[in-house]
């Protein structure tokens, strides 16, 4: 079984001493979010689990639970989100400290094993194409050769995230915009694909079918598991995921409502206290 650590918060930097105890226990309970009553043992033992896939967007603190995976022969790969929205991610350590962790992982790891995020694709009068255009190009320098894949997606304007946002509008007069499919979003994919193929990344979309020029991107992803570690099985795909989703099947650890990152845009939280 693929365990993700996790899709509902962000486990490595705020949740790395209760994941060490599950490691000490051997499992973990896993909780239907939308039925808490459904509640589901599984076994972290190192042969029942196929792999970790961290999703992170500073997993500093986690570093000295590397040294416990490694020894027990886990395998694992981190998916490493790396923005520049001082405003949309308040409560983020420095980009600096965030680009420096992100090259000590990967230098640990190597750069198969750490894959960028650029995640959500924010589009607001104080963001617009051009912007991201700009830090990608300026964030990829940083990164060149720490990483092999860039992966993006467009903000997706849930019914807490527009609370949120109508509140950063009435305090700071910052208004985003959702996604329209027009020639300007297709220049900006295929500007996008030729620089990330200028630092030589493989770019590719989550769950964007209108996204021109990039593969569908699986961030739970069997292929990479095959190629990286050699695991010499089929994986199926997680029906349980949003339709144009590519991933693997898996197990997500943690619970929403329990990231204290602050983020605006967050699906995974209540309310602006806690993101």
């Amino acid at each position: 079984m693929i365990i993700s650590a996790s899709r509902r918060t962000d486990l490595p930097a705020w949740f790395g001493g209760w994941f060490t105890e599950r490691l000490r226990e051997g499992f973990f309970q896993s909780v239907n979010p939308f039925r808490p009553s459904h509640v589901r043992t599984v076994s972290l033992k190192p042969e029942d689990v196929t792999a970790f896939v961290f999703w992170s967007k500073d997993p500093q603190p986690f570093m000295p639970v590397l040294d416990q995976l490694d020894e027990r022969g886990y395998r694992y790969y981190f998916q490493f989100t790396v923005n520049d929205y001082p405003v949309f991610e308040p409560n983020m350590r420095s980009l600096k400290e965030r680009l420096t962790t992100f090259q000590r992982l990967s230098d640990r790891l190597g750069p198969a094993r750490v894959l960028w995020r650029y995640d959500p694709i924010i589009l607001s009068n104080t963001t617009p194409l051009a912007y991201h255009l700009d830090r990608i190009d300026t964030l990829a320098g940083h990164l060149q050769g720490h990483t092999e894949r860039l992966t993006i997606s467009f903000l997706d304007f849930y019914r807490k995230t527009k609370k949120r946002l109508a509140g950063l509008e009435k305090k700071q007069g910052i208004t985003c915009i959702d996604v329209d499919w027009n020639e300007h979003l297709a220049d900006f994919c295929r500007d996008l694909q030729a620089l990330a193929g200028s630092y030589g990344l493989r770019l590719v979309s989550c769950c964007e079918p209108h996204a021109i020029g990039m593969q569908a991107g699986a961030c739970i992803d069997g292929e990479l598991l095959q190629r990286v570690f050699g695991i010499d099985k089929l994986f199926a795909k997680d029906k349980h995921q949003r339709t144009g989703c590519g991933c693997a099947q898996a197990v997500d650890m943690g619970r929403y409502g329990t990231c204290a990152s602050g983020c605006l845009y967050c699906y995974a939280n209540h309310d602006n206290t806690t993101c």
